[in-house]
C-alpha cells in the first residue's frame, strides 16, 4: 500500500477515503494423497509441501520417482538475534546476513537507455524501473534461460510499481526542479509520471555470490497506465466497461496503483489494482450530467462530482491519453463510447501476466471482483479439489473476500503449455464471496450473486446482471451484511494447514463512542479503539492494526463457514497489556500497521511488514519473522470500555495462543521514511528479495535542491548509483554461510 495511510489525512490519502456508508483438511490430504502429491510437486516452485515437509524433518518426493525421496538436514528456523529498533537510514538485517540494493527506481532495462542520473532529468521510463516497488514474485529460469521452477541462481523478478513520492501534484523527486504543482501539468511531466507506474519484469542472475539484474535481457518489460490489457471474466463485453478506446468494452489501458501480488499455481504473476480512484477526476456537475444509478457506484468506490485528481494528468493535453483521467460524462452517446464515464469500471481487478512471455496478452480477472485489492493467495492445490483465491480490500471499513473456481485443480495444470489459457479455465469462472464474521469466532462466506435475495432487494443500487455484482463488488457486500474490516491488507496461506492470515493494517475510526455513518465500534474481529501517543500526538482509533486468521469448515477451499482468531496484535511493547499489547509483545517483536504478509514456501516462516505513521518516532519500518500456531491455540478474552453514557461495551474476543522469542522475532528495519514490501524468495530458500518503498517521503518539495535536506538518502548512501535523490529500490538479502533465509 502507499505510505500515504490512515495515520495521517491528507489530501492525497486514497487508503484514508471511507466510502463505505453501509449500515451493515487441506495439508493432510496432501500428504496422504500420495500420488496427486507427486505429481503437484512436479509443478511449480518447488511447492509449500516440499518446504514444510523439510522443515519438519519429513520426506519430500520431487520429479517422478518415490525412490528419490530424501530426508533433509534437520535445521533451527528463527535462530537469528532480533534486529533493534532503528531510526537510521539504513537497512538493518541480523548478523551473518547481508542486503545489497538490486534494482531501483530509473534503472536500465535495455542497452540503449542509459544509466540513471537521478537528478530529474532522466527519461525513457518506458524502458527503466519504475517507482515504489511493491509486490513482488520471484521465476525460475534455467542455465540456457527455459523457464524452471527450481531455477535458483537464474530468473525473473515481476514486481508492481505502486506510485510516486509526490507533493502538491507533482512526483517531485521525478523532476529537475520538483515539477509543476498547478494545473495544467506540463505533458513531459504527466508522461514520466505515468510511465513510473505499473509492472516491471526484470532478469536477475547470481555469478559467485553475487546477484545482479541483466540489462537488454529478452525477458525485460514494462507494463505501464497505456499498455493494452484484456477485459477477462464475466464483465467482459458489458457495457459497463464501455469507453472510447473499447468501445466493446473487451479492453482498457493499462494498470496503475498496483500493491500486493500472487502467483497462481500454474506460474503466472497476479497484480492487484488498490487506489486507482484518486488519479481521476469528475466535474461538480457530473451528477446531474449523469441522472443514473452510476452516481451511487462512483460515489462508493471515492469519485464524487468535483473530486480533484492526484496528479492532474487529465491537464496534460488535449490527447486521448490524457482525456481519459476525465471521468466526465461529456459525450453525447447513450452507452459511454465517446467519452470515458465508464473508465473507472475498467480499474480494481486482480490483473494476471505471464511473466516469462511477453507476447501474451495481459487479463483483467473481473470474476474476482472489483476493489482496492491487495494481494491474491490461492488455497493449497489439491487435485480434484476447487481452488480457492484469497483477498482483502484496503479501504477503512471495507472488506475480505475469497474466489472459489468452477474448475477443480488438476495436476498437470501445474507446467501448463500455456499459463493464460489455465488462468481462463480457473480465474473466469467461479463464485465470489465475502466474509461475515460472528462474535463467537465463527464465520460465514456469503456468495455475491444475482441468486442472493439481500442483493436483489437491496434498495440503494439495483444491481442488473452478474457483471454489475462484480463491478459494484462494495455495493453487493454492503447489501449482504459483509463485516467491515480495519484495513484488509495482504493475506497469505500457511502451508502447513491451509489458514489463512489477513492484515489489518489499522483503523482512525474505531471508536467506544461512534458518530456519523464512517465510525464503528469496536467488535469482535476488530476489538481495540484506544489512544497512541506519538510524542504529543494523540492518535485514536487502532493505530496499531492487527493479523486475523481464518481456519476453512467443511469443504476445504470451497466451504462457505470458518473459525477464526486474532493471531497477532499490533502494539508498542510497553502498551497497556490489558487493552492494547494483547499480545504480550517484547521489545524484539513489537510492531505497528502490519502491510506486507507472506508464508515462504520453502521455511514455512510467515514473514510480516510493516508501513507505519504511529510508531514512526522510534523507529524505521520492519520486517518480522513467525512461527504461527494455529487457529484456536490462544483463548477467549474481553475487552471492556467506558461508554459515553457512562454504561460499559463488553467485546468478546479470540487472541491466539502468545509468541515467544523462538516464535516472533524482528529480523530487518529499513531506511527512514520507508515502507517495508514485496517478498519473494529463491526455490532453495537461499537468496531473499524485499522492496523498500518511498524512502525520504517526507522531503519537503522546498528542498528538492539540498540533499542535505532530504530525509534519506537511501541507497545513495551504501554507494549505489548515481545522485543523492532516495529511490525505491529492490534489496537481495543472502546469509553469509550459505543457508536458507531465516534459519
Amino acid at each position: 500500500m502507499n505510505k500515504l495511510n490512515d495515520l495521517a489525512i491528507s489530501a492525497t490519502d486514497l487508503n484514508d477515503i471511507d466510502s463505505n456508508a453501509s449500515q451493515d483438511n487441506h495439508f493432510n490430504s496432501i500428504l496422504n494423497a500420495r500420488l496427486s502429491r507427486r505429481n503437484w510437486l512436479r509443478g511449480s516452485a518447488v511447492t509449500a509441501a516440499t518446504a514444510v515437509m523439510g522443515s519438519m524433518g519429513l520426506s519430500a518426493c520431487g520429479g517422478g520417482s518415490d525412490a528419490a525421496a530424501v530426508t533433509p538436514t534437520p535445521e533451527k528456523l528463527l535462530a537469528f538475534t532480533a534486529v533493534p529498533k532503528s531510526l537510521a537510514d539504513v537497512v538493518s538485517v541480523p548478523a551473518g546476513y547481508t542486503a545489497t540494493a538490486l534494482y531501483a527506481l530509473g534503472d536500465s532495462l535495455r542497452a540503449a537507455t542509459p544509466a540513471y542520473k537521478n537528478d530529474g532529468s532522466d527519461t525513457d521510463f518506458d524502458n527503466r524501473a519504475g517507482d515504489h516497488h511493491d509486490g513482488m514474485e520471484y521465476y525460475g529460469l534455467s542455465a540456457a534461460g527455459a523457464p524452471l521452477a527450481s531455477g535458483a541462481e537464474r530468473g525473473l523478478l515481476a514486481m508492481n510499481h505502486e506510485a510516486t513520492t509526490d507533493e502538491k501534484l507533482s512526483s517531485h523527486f521525478l523532476h529537475v526542479n520538483g515539477g509543476t504543482t498547478s494545473l495544467p501539468r506540463p505533458a513531459a511531466e504527466v508522461d514520466k509520471e505515468v510511465a513510473v507506474h505499473g509492472l516491471s519484469v526484470v532478469e536477475v542472475k547470481k555469478t559467485g555470490s553475487a546477484w545482479a539484474t541483466v540489462n537488454n535481457s529478452v525477458f525485460n518489460r514494462r507494463v505501464t497506465p497505456l499498455t493494452d490489457i484484456e477485459i477477462a471474466g464475466p464483465v467482459r463485453g458489458n457495457a459497463l466497461v464501455v469507453t472510447k478506446y473499447s468501445p466493446t468494452g473487451t479492453k482498457t489501458r493499462g494498470t496503475i496503483n498496483n500493491c500486493g501480488t500472487g502467483k497462481s499455481p500454474w506460474g503466472s504473476y497476479l497484480s492487484g489494482e488498490e487506489n486507482w480512484a484518486g488519479y481521476f477526476t469528475r466535474s461538480a456537475t457530473d451528477n446531474a450530467a449523469r441522472g443514473d444509478k452510476s452516481v451511487a457506484s462512483l460515489n462508493r468506490y471515492g469519485r464524487s462530482q468535483g473530486g480533484a485528481s492526484r496528479h492532474g494528468w487529465e491537464t496534460g493535453g488535449s490527447d486521448d491519453k490524457y482525456a481519459r483521467w476525465n471521468l466526465s460524462k461529456i459525450g453525447a452517446s447513450n452507452n459511454g463510447s465517446d467519452d470515458y464515464r465508464n473508465e473507472l469500471n475498467g480499474m480494481g481487478y486482480i490483473v494476471e501476466m505471464d511473466p516469462y512471455d511477453k507476447t501474451r496478452a495481459i487479463s483483467k480477472r473481473t470474476a474476482l471482483g472489483r476493489y482496492a485489492h491487495e494481494s491474491a493467495a490461492f488455497s493449497v492445490p489439491t487435485v480434484g479439489q476447487q481452488l480457492a483465491v484469497y483477498m482483502g480490500d484496503d479501504s477503512r471499513n471495507e472488506y475480505i473476500y475469497k474466489f472459489v473456481t468452477t474448475a477443480v485443480w488438476a495436476a498437470a495444470d501445474a507446467n501448463p503449455a500455456d499459463r493464460m489459457a489455465t488462468g481462463d479455465k480457473y480465474l473466469d469462472s467461479g463464485k465470489l464471496y465475502v466474509a461475515k464474521l460472528a462474535a463467537d469466532g465463527t464465520g460465514q462466506w456469503i456468495e455475491l450473486a444475482m441468486s442472493n435475495a439481500l442483493i436483489q432487494a437491496y434498495s440503494a443500487y439495483k444491481f442488473a446482471d452478474l457483471a454489475d455484482v462484480l463491478v459494484n463488488a462494495r455495493l453487493a457486500a454492503d447489501a449482504v451484511g459483509a463485516t467491515k474490516m480495519d484495513r484488509p491488507e495482504w493475506c497469505s496461506v500457511n502451508p502447513a494447514n491451509g489458514e489463512i492470515y489477513y492484515t489489518l493494517t489499522n483503523n482512525s475510526n474505531r471508536t467506544v463512542n461512534p458518530s456519523g455513518s464512517s465510525q464503528l465500534a469496536p467488535d469482535s474481529a476488530n476489538p481495540r479503539a484506544y489512544t497512541d501517543m506519538k510524542g504529543s500526538s494523540a492518535q485514536n482509533g487502532n493505530p496499531n492494526g492487527h493479523i486475523i486468521r481464518f481456519k476453512e469448515g467443511t469443504g476445504a477451499a470451497a466451504a462457505t463457514s470458518f473459525t477464526w482468531d486474532v493471531y497477532l496484535f499490533g502494539a508498542e511493547s510497553g502498551a497497556d497489556a490489558s487493552k492494547i499489547n494483547l499480545s504480550n509483545l517484547t521489545a524484539d517483536q513489537d510492531f505497528s500497521s502490519p502491510d506486507g504478509l507472506a508464508f515462504s514456501p520453502y521455511t514455512g516462516i510467515c514473514w510480516i511488514q510493516t508501513d507505519d505513521g504511529a510508531y514512526t518516532d522510534v523507529t524505521n519500518c520492519m520486517m518480522l519473522a513467525a512461527i504461527p500456531g494455529k487457529v484456536g491455540d490462544g483463548a477467549k478474552s474481553t475487552l471492556n470500555y467506558a461508554t459515553a453514557a457512562g454504561g460499559n461495551l463488553a467485546v468478546d474476543t479470540f487472541i491466539g495462543k502468545k509468541p515467544t522469542a523462538d516464535t516472533l522475532k524482528r529480523f530487518l528495519v529499513g531506511p527512514v521514511g520507508s515502507e517495508i514490501t514485496g517478498i519473494s524468495e529463491t526455490p532453495d530458500g537461499k537468496t531473499m528479495f524485499i522492496n523498500i518503498q518511498h524512502p525520504g517521503e517526507n522531503t519537503a518539495l522546498a528542498n528538492i535542491g539540498d540533499p542535505s535536506k532530504y530525509t534519506s538518502q537511501w541507497p545513495a548512501n551504501t554507494g549505489y548509483g548515481a545522485g543523492k535523490r532516495p529511490r525505491s529500490a529492490t534489496i537481495v538479502i543472502t546469509k553469509n554461510d550459505g543457508g536458507r533465509i531465516g534459519s
